[in-house]
């Protein structure tokens, strides 16, 4: 019997550990086909013009807690679950805007935040031409001490 608890606590570790990893799993370092990637620095310098409309994939929750000044929550759903390279999920795109060539920014948590990289691949898809991807996300746009609203 403590053979078999043993053997059952130990798979489960294995379960929870392997559910971490794949948390932790980075973004690809380049950004889909029509897609623009940007750093944190390069964003900011946009936001400052007013020449881009930011949008935050992170939870609700997230977005409540601090996020760039200006941003859109638009929170990114997962249909399916999986490695990140494999997962599917979606969005509400009618809050994206109606004009195909406004300059469309998506981030979410950093390196390891899959959903704005999924959510600016799909703008590309649907036809919008100036899309761009902050794969720094939100973890190096607060590291840098850059202004955030609540």
């Amino acid at each position: 019997m403590k053979i078999i608890s043993l053997l059952l606590v130990c798979f489960l570790v294995f379960l929870t550990a392997r559910a971490g990893m794949a948390a932790d799993v980075p973004t690809p370092t380049e950004p889909p086909s029509g897609v623009m990637m940007i750093s944190a620095v390069d964003a900011k310098q946009l936001i400052e013009m007013n020449s881009v409309q930011v949008f935050d994939m992170r939870k609700a929750l997230n977005f409540g807690k601090g996020h760039i000044p200006g941003a859109t929550s638009l929170p990114y759903k997962w249909t399916k679950k999986g490695h990140p390279s494999q997962r599917e999920g979606t969005f509400d795109m009618s809050k994206l805007p109606t004009d195909k060539n406004t300059k469309v920014l998506f981030h979410s948590d950093g390196p390891t935040g899959w959903k704005s990289y999924y959510a600016s691949k799909a703008a590309h898809e649907a036809g919008y031409n100036n899309v761009m991807w902050m794969r720094d996300g939100y973890s190096t746009w607060t590291e840098r001490g850059y202004a955030i609203e609540p």
